[in-house]
Parts: structure tokens; sequence; C-alpha cells
């Protein structure tokens, strides 16, 4: 459609042709070619325009005509034929359709937009200038810093207007209004005007038949509100211009344009924004029915790598489906580790449910062409992607559409769960256990039990929840990552604080790696490892390298990531993915290239620290449920069933012990590499005296006199060691008895 427009746009440019030097010649009309004015085809727009002394811009000369090119838009397309009957068959065929965004957002909300392109009549402060007037920008906590959320003009007047400049002729199509984000103000503006110009000084008001147009606005803050221009109208420069407000309030907006561009053989700026990728993906937003025909023609496409599985159903009853991609799918490979994404755990948040759908594709068509990295990462690991862990949320979202679904719209599921705060707080359980026990040893630091009372049926556990933990009880993973929108930054565990401080550093025994893990996909992502990229919204993440500790920006219990740390052997982090939640469709060929390379490495960490099989030494079966231990790591691993296990460790020299219920430990010391492969670190266990005979008597056998022999000498030792462990516990109190006799008689 956009295509279509500016195909319009075009020829309507292209039929001003050049008479004698300096003129132009419209449908008769002669015009000196150097006059600011323009002349429209269609509609001649004419505004007088007084702006008052304190306004930031050049005033607008009173009784100043402006003319522009205008046509009209009518459905989903545009009628580029000269055929008026066609025109009103077509506009009484569309009349009572729901309208339609023909032309994509300038980029106000995902920051195409410079904030110097945003000028405005006047603003209150710096936090609340221009640049802060833009769709969805969210403020801080507090009022009155350089973050607040909203562009605020300084005067309560009808002279106040937002610019903003497209810097290429655009044909504009609508405005889409907001009112002010703060927790503490409440500001949006209920109707206004739209004014239009090529030169930032003549300016024609939007007109409805002959009449000024009036466009409605907001009724709350946060409701996106979409006013489409009567006739879509060809300009460079475009403003909002309040007229009335919020009685309570001021005038505050936050704003998106839409428009297309159109092609200007003279235009002097070059095209700086290459929405395209190299790719040959699907890039649009798929809504659930277009989700299943997208995952089903990957199979179709490559059957030998890939399955389609479901983990279970949404409220709704939509089901979740996963897309497996390996060598050999359906089946764990012993020593092969699992991978998995999983995108859409807030419904809003478009951009990772589209990167995963395009990831499949990629990795299949990659795949078939023979590049080697893909071939290898499939090969090597079992990846597992999830597009919608929420698909109840997205499809509320989806219906609303990516510029008026809001901050929130579509985010919780359908039972109003937020589900990163739904998995069970296995942190404070753990930190809880550990205050009370006197030798933190003895407290467990990995498969940490769910409490009972998130079992119950009358828990409020979502069933997208409960689906999501039976799969990674039921999957070794060892790496995932949980794709997140809204931000530019990537959060490593935990997220939960301790003693529920709004914000703290609060590091696993892994952080270190978390770390590492979080700055491999920061660095490679194209738009946060930009150095002169701006913040998305009031916090400003390259502080820290794009990457921060969950607890220190804001605290999560009950997150899927902690969850997966602490119940089973997976790592993951959240991935921030871009500062708009629901980019439009034509910003998605740009946002896969700015995660491609940075999905593709992070998978590729799977494959880093040691890995091997834990064996019985008798029978050379693998050991399932073998407990890992690394040397100054408080945190454990256990085996899978096979008997193979992967622990994530970054390049060093460890002491490893592994032992199992039954079995004497075992104890190595393991070297990990900078090579992106892991070390093998294999172990074989020797089942204790005691595990024998009870394997032997259950099989009602007769147990050998050697082996009974052996027992006995071990219980001795143990008895010795144990009569040695009391007697000197026992001299030490009466040292401790003598030593206090002798001081109180030294006192005395």
């Amino acid at each position: 459609m956009e295509r279509r427009l500016c195909a319009l746009a075009a020829l309507m440019f292209l039929g001003v042709f050049l008479g004698e030097a300096g003129t132009l010649i419209i449908d008769g009309t002669t015009e000196n070619k150097s006059s600011s004015k323009v002349t429209t085809t269609a509609v001649n727009w004419t505004e007088t325009v007084t702006v008052e002394d304190h306004s930031r811009g050049p005033p607008s000369p009173t009784g100043a005509q402006t003319k522009l090119f205008t046509t009209t838009v009518t459905g989903k397309q545009l009628d580029t034929e000269n055929s008026s009957k066609e025109e009103e068959t077509e506009a009484k065929k569309t009349k009572n359709e729901k309208k339609k965004l023909d032309c994509p957002p300038l980029g106000l909300e995902s920051l195409w937009v410079d904030d110097s392109q945003i000028t405005a009549s006047s603003y209150q402060r710096i936090g609340l200038g221009p640049h802060r007037g833009r769709l969805n920008i969210q403020s801080g906590i507090n009022d009155g810093d350089l973050y607040d959320g909203a562009w605020c003009a300084k005067y309560k007047d009808q002279q106040q207007w937002l610019e903003v400049d497209a810097m290429h002729l655009t044909l504009f199509t609508g405005v889409i209004l907001q009112g002010r984000n703060s927790i503490w103000s409440w500001d949006w503006v209920q109707s206004y005007k739209v004014q239009l110009s090529n030169d930032s000084v003549n300016w024609a008001t939007c007109m409805n038949g002959t009449e000024e147009a009036i466009f409605e606005g907001n009724q709350n803050t946060e409701t996106p509100v979409l006013g489409l221009l009567p006739s879509p109208t060809i300009a460079r420069f475009i403003r909002i211009n309040p007229l009335t407000w919020y009685t309570n309030g001021t005038i505050c907006l936050r704003a998106e344009i839409l428009g297309c561009r159109v092609d200007d053989p003279t235009d002097m700026y070059p095209v700086e924004r290459d929405l395209g990728s190299k790719d040959p993906l699907d890039f649009r937003h798929h809504n659930y029915k277009e989700m299943r025909k997208l995952m089903k023609s990957v199979t179709e496409e490559c059957p030998d790598i890939t399955r389609i599985y479901t983990i279970g159903k949404s409220y709704m009853g939509l089901k979740l489906y996963v897309m497996e991609i390996s060598d050999n799918p359906g089946k764990h490979e012993l020593g092969e580790p699992e991978f998995r994404y999983v995108a859409g755990m807030h419904g809003n948040e478009a951009l990772g449910r589209e990167l995963v759908l395009n990831l499949m594709q990629y990795l299949c068509r990659e795949y078939k062409k023979g590049n080697q990295r893909i071939v290898r990462l499939v090969t090597e690991t079992r990846i597992h992607l999830l597009p919608s862990m929420n698909p109840d949320g997205y499809e509320v979202a989806y219906e609303k559409g990516s510029e008026l679904a809001g901050w929130a719209e579509g985010r919780y599921s359908f039972e109003g769960i937020d589900l990163n705060h739904n998995f069970p707080d296995l942190n404070n359980i753990m930190w809880d256990t550990e205050e009370n026990e006197a030798d933190k040893s003895k407290v467990s630091n990995h498969y940490i039990p769910i409490p009972e009372y998130y079992t119950q049926e009358d828990a409020m556990v979502a069933p997208e929840t409960r689906a999501v933990i039976s799969w990674m009880q039921e999957i070794p993973f060892v790496l995932s990552a949980n794709l997140h929108g809204g931000e530019l930054v990537v959060t490593y565990p935990y997220d939960c604080t301790r003693d529920w401080a709004p914000q703290e550093n609060t590091p696993t025994a892994d952080d270190a790696f978390f770390r590492w893990l979080a700055t491999v996909y920061a660095s490679t992502h194209l738009v946060m490892a930009n150095p002169d990229r701006r913040i998305c919204h009031y916090e400003d993440f390259q502080a820290h390298n794009n990457i921060i500790n969950g607890g220190a920006w804001h605290t999560v219990p009950g997150s899927m990531n902690d969850f997966s740390y602490l119940h089973t052997n997976c790592f993951e982090v959240t991935v921030e993915l871009s500062c708009d939640k629901f980019p439009h469709a034509n910003e998605l060929p740009i946002e896969w290239e700015n995660n491609k390379e940075s999905l593709l490495v992070y998978m590729e960490q799977v494959h880093r620290g040691i890995k091997g099989v834990v064996r019985d030494k008798e029978t050379k079966q693998g050991i399932a449920d073998a407990v890992i231990k690394v040397e100054d790591h408080n945190h454990d691993i256990r085996s899978a069933p096979g008997g193979d296990y992967w622990r994530l460790l970054n390049p060093g020299e460890y002491k490893v012990v592994v032992w199992a219920e039954g079995y004497f430990p075992s104890m190595r010391r393991c070297r990990v590499g900078m090579e992106p492969h892991p070390t093998i670190c294999d172990f074989t266990l020797t089942k204790t005296p005691i595990q024998r005979i009870k394997e032997i008597r259950a099989k009602g056998e007769k147990v050998p006199r050697d082996l009974q022999l052996r027992l006995r000498a071990l219980r001795l030792r143990k008895l010795r060691a144990s009569t040695k462990a009391i007697n000197r516990r026992r001299a030490s109190q009466q040292l401790q008895k003598r030593i206090a006799r002798s001081s109180g008689a030294w006192r005395a």
C-alpha cells in the first residue's frame, strides 16, 4: 500500500512540468518557482495563523495562503485511475469499513525521527520538551526530572503546537495522540487541529470539506486515539495544534505521525533509512492462524530438521506451539545440549514473536544452502523455539494494531496475570532457609522444589505458566533467553531482590558467566552497540554497557529467569529487544538485521564450559540425577536421564566433584579454554557396598562374602572416624573450661 500511495504521489509530482525558466505550470496555473507556495491539484487550503510572542517558533504571517498536494484515500487501496465512477463505487463499498492505517508511522515511537526534527511553540521545562512527545514514551518515577512522559506546553492557550519535520516530501494520512505518562499528573488533549507546510513558515489547516477539521483527542492518559486526515496531503512539515484539553490538566501529548515518503528527484537529502533485509523472510505480523501456517510451511520446507509440537494451551484454548530444529528432531541425543527461545510472554511485546518466526525460516533455508555455521549449529544443538507464550494477550494487541495497542493492551494473560511474575518464588525460599540453617552447606542451591501451595488447583497460576514449567521439567535445557520489548537492554538473574528491596544488585553464584551471556547479545545487537543511540525512555543503560542485573533494575519476584536457574539446570537471560514493543510491519526487516547476529551468537554460547557423561563403573550405563559441583561456584547442576550433563563456565581451570546416591564421589580437574566449544569431562562412579547389597537383596540373591567383609570394614572406618571426631570435640570443650577457670582465678 505504501508503494501505491507513493506511486500516486510521484505521478502527481510528474504531472507538474516546467514551462519557461523559473516557472511551474500546473493545470494551466502559472506560478513563480522560487515562491514558498505550492499548488494543490485538488483543494486549496487557506489558514490565518497568529502566534503570540511567547511562541518558540517563527510566527506565520497573517493571511498567508499555502497550497499543498492532496489526494483521497478510500478503503485499503488508493485508486490511481482517473475514473469518477470507480471512485464513487469504491467510496460506497468502503463507507462503513474499518479505517486502516494505509501509511506507516514516521517513527516517533521507534526513534527513527530524531529529536532535532521535533519542535514546539513552547514547553514547561526540558524534561517536558518536544523530544518527549513520542507515542508510548515512559516517564521516570519522579516528575520534574529530565525524562517526563510527554511534551507539555508552557502556556494554556490555542496557539500551542507540536511540529514534526519529516525531512522529505511526505503523504501525511493521520495522527495518533496519547496523553501524558505520569504517576502523579493527569494531562491530555481532548481535541486538536492539524496544520501542514512545505517551509515551516506558511501553514495550511487540514480541512473537512469547507470547514476546518477538528480531530477528537484523548479521554485518558494512555489509550492512543487515531485521527485520519479527511484528505491525505503531501507536505514536509506537520503540526498538531491543541484546541481543548482535560479541565484539571494542561496541554500535554505524545504522538505518532502516519505518512508515506514521496519520491522527489529534487530532494537534497539522501535516503538514510534502509528498511530492507537481504534475507527473503516473511516480514509481517502474524496472528494465531497465520503463525500456524508459517510454522507449517517451515516444516514442509525442511522436514528432516524440524518438528512442531505443543506444550499446552492458553486460557482461551490456543495451543502453545514449539518449533524444534535439530538434525534428529523428536529425540534427545546423548551429549547434545538443549536450547530454547521464549517470546511473547507479554502479548503486546510482539517483536520477539516475529523474530522467532523469522529465525525458524532463516535456520531452515540457510541449512539447505549449506551455510556451515548454521549446519554446525543445527547438527550440534537441539533448538526449541516458542514464539508465543501468551497467545491470548497477543490476539488482543493484534486486533488493536501496532500503534493503537498502547503500552499495556494485551500485556497480561486473559485472566489478567502477568506471566513474568507468575512462576514460583524460589529465591526467598532459598534465602530464608540459609538464614535459619547453621550449616550453610546443607542448604540446597539448585533443584529447589516447587512449594505445595503453588501446586494446588485454586492457586493463581496461569495455564500458560503451568505448561512452560512442565516443559522445563521434561527437557534438560541448558541455555535460554526470554524475549521482551520496550527497552534496549539485556538483564540477568537474579531478578528478585533480597528483603523486597525495590532495586538492589542481587548476583547469582554464576554472575560472571551471566554477565558474559548478556554482553554477548548486547554487544552484537546493532542498536545497543551504537554509542550514539538515544535512550528509549528515562534510563541510560549504555552506562552499564547495555546489560544489568535484574534486581538492580527493578525487583521481579516469580520471574521465569530465576525459576529456570533455581529449579532446573538452565541459565536464562531477558532480552529487551527494542524501544517499540509492537513495531510497525515495515520496521520488521531492519529489526531482524539488528537482532540476527545476536540471536545466532547467543545460541552458540550453549557450547561453552564443560560437558560429559556420568557412568556406572560396572554397567557403563549413564547415571541420572548425579550432582555436578564446581569448586567456588555455589550452584550445582544434575545429570540428565541418560547421564549426560552440561556446565556453563567461563575459561579457567576448575575442580569438579560428581556424586550420586549409592556411589562414591569422584573428583577431577577440568580446564575450559577460549575456544567456542566445550571441554569433555566424563566421570565414572563406583557403587558403595551398601548400594550393591541393596540391589542384590532386591533381586533375592545371596550377598557375596567379600562384599560383606568390605561393608564391615567400611562401617569400622566410619566408627573410628566418628569416635575421633567426638574425642576432639570433647577435648576442645574441656580446654575451654580450663581456660575459663584459670581466667576467673586470675581476676580474683
